[in-house]
């Protein structure tokens, strides 16, 4: 069982990076938003970038206040040194799976537009999966073209770690990783020594 502190189904597409064919989902998003509620900006805040760095400024500390709240321990985040706009995230890899007893980290890039545009974010920790690149870069939809402004960095994190277990093998950004999906026990093998060896390179 992936180990989340929630799981919605069908709410959240993985996103398609080579192919036209439909991923499937990566089932999380926060149960405490409705999409009949998306926030929008302002024109005020189109032409008032200091207004918008405010903004997302107090977005960024509500959102850390609710993350150290948290009982869910197996995701994590905090900025990095004094900059409220780069965080580094942890995430706990899903127990029952490969990934169980692993953990990664990961950056988080905050635009000037959050939250009306995604965060970038990517893998610090290596991570041989089916949809993760060499260079830690991430295929979810909801990093991409699927993002709305509801969503905030415990979804991201959350939709991330339900990816690990879960990946969409029809459209790797890692072929290698996706062939040997099928093979658990070699998949795994690859998988930890890829972390061991590149950890301790780190």
């Amino acid at each position: 069982m992936v180990g989340l502190a929630f799981k919605i189904r069908g709410a959240v597409e993985i996103c398609n990076c080579q192919t036209d064919r439909s991923a499937k989902m990566a089932q999380n998003v926060n149960p405490f938003y409705t999409t009949s509620a998306v926030p929008t900006k302002t024109n005020e805040e189109r032409q008032n970038p200091s207004k918008d760095s405010h903004a997302v400024t107090k977005r960024l500390q509500k959102e850390l206040m609710v993350l150290m709240m948290s009982t869910e321990k197996s995701v994590s985040a905090f900025p990095e040194g004094e900059n409220l706009f780069k965080w580094i995230g942890t995430i706990h890899g899903p127990v029952g799976t490969v990934y169980e007893t692993l953990v990664f980290k990961l950056s988080l890039d905050f635009p000037n537009s959050y939250p009306y545009t995604a965060p970038v974010v990517k893998f610090v920790t290596p991570c041989f999966h089916p949809n993760v690149d060499i260079h830690g870069n991430i295929c979810l939809d909801i990093l991409k073209e699927k993002w709305s402004a509801l969503y905030d960095v415990r979804t991201i994190l959350l939709s991330i770690q339900s990816l690990l277990g879960e990946p969409n093998n029809d459209s790797p950004l890692n072929t290698a990783a996706a062939e040997l999906w099928s093979n658990q026990p070699l998949f795994k093998k690859q998988l930890h020594e890829t972390y061991s060896r590149d950890r301790e390179s780190l």
